[in-house]
């Protein structure tokens, strides 16, 4: 969520607001760094749960927040967070495409909106488990994108709250900043340096993916408040004091790691999609 509510050129960012953004990090990142590290089923279980937070908070978004269709969709996300975590791969396809089927027939006049959010979910969910369960370099490769994520939503933060300037994209979120973009990249880019400077990928290609995943984190971001802007939201959820919502947090997320997958399966394979996105 790079460069939330960005201020204009030499404003300061409001104290409370700031203060509970960085208690709130400095609590949610060694958590998901340690179960990043653990892997296997923890990981799995954080992952299927973020994952039907994240089909709920979609669901009361876009006003089709019903009892019906947010057990249902949890149930469906459940069973394949489960599938995939015992390598039961086409099993999770199979159960994530009958789900949603019956997801959409529950959201009747909400269809399609309930059908974007069970598969937004769906992706995060596949996306976050089948990279890290590369034994090889699934770790590395997590906590790539989480990093190169991270440092786009604080070098946008700062760059676009301290130098302001043009907007991005005034229709869809009208208070990000060019500056914040680029802040954003360059952070990225750093975080591809310094994996590169402790022998973990080759500088050049690992300049290209941090690249390539932050423009997409930043668009994740840009989706996320264009679906917002449509229904009139300002946040997903408060479940995160200082951030919102699951969405709002992790909407970079989600675009970044299945980005990451998808190079990482372009070149290794499905089984092998950490080591296709860190080794070049």
């Amino acid at each position: 969520m790079s460069e939330p509510d960005a201020a204009p050129a030499g404003s300061a960012p409001a104290p409370s607001n700031l203060v509970m953004r960085v208690l709130a990090a400095l609590v949610l990142a060694p958590v998901a760094i340690a179960l990043a590290y653990a892997g296997g089923w923890l990981w799995a279980l954080c992952v299927t749960l973020v994952s039907i937070g994240l089909f709920t908070e979609w669901l009361m978004v876009v006003g089709a927040g019903s009892t019906a269709l947010t057990g249902a969709g949890t149930v469906v996300i459940a069973m394949m967070g489960l599938c995939v975590a015992a390598g039961a791969l086409k099993t999770a396809i199979v159960v994530g495409c009958v789900g949603g089927v019956i997801v959409a027939l529950i959201a009747g006049g909400k269809f399609i909106w309930a059908a974007t959010g069970f598969a937004y979910a769906s992706a995060a969910l596949l996306a976050s488990i089948l990279v890290r369960k590369d034994l090889a370099h699934g770790f590395s490769a997590l906590m790539f994108v989480l990093l190169v994520v991270w440092a786009t939503d604080i070098g946008g933060y700062f760059a676009g709250r301290g130098i302001g300037g043009p907007k991005l994209w005034p229709r869809v979120s009208p208070k990000k900043t060019w500056a914040g973009a680029f802040g954003g990249f360059a952070a990225s880019l750093a975080v591809a340096s310094g994996f590169a400077a402790f022998g973990i990928g080759k500088a050049v290609p690992l300049l290209a993916v941090s690249a390539i995943l932050s423009m997409v984190s930043q668009g994740g971001d840009l989706f996320e408040s264009a679906v917002k802007r449509r229904f009139g939201v300002k946040d997903s959820s408060h479940l995160i004091p200082g951030h919102g919502g699951l969405l709002d947090r992790l909407d970079g997320f989600v675009a970044a790691i299945l980005a990451a997958w998808i190079i990482g399966f372009l070149r290794h394979g499905v089984h092998s999609a950490g080591s296709g996105l860190m080794v070049w």
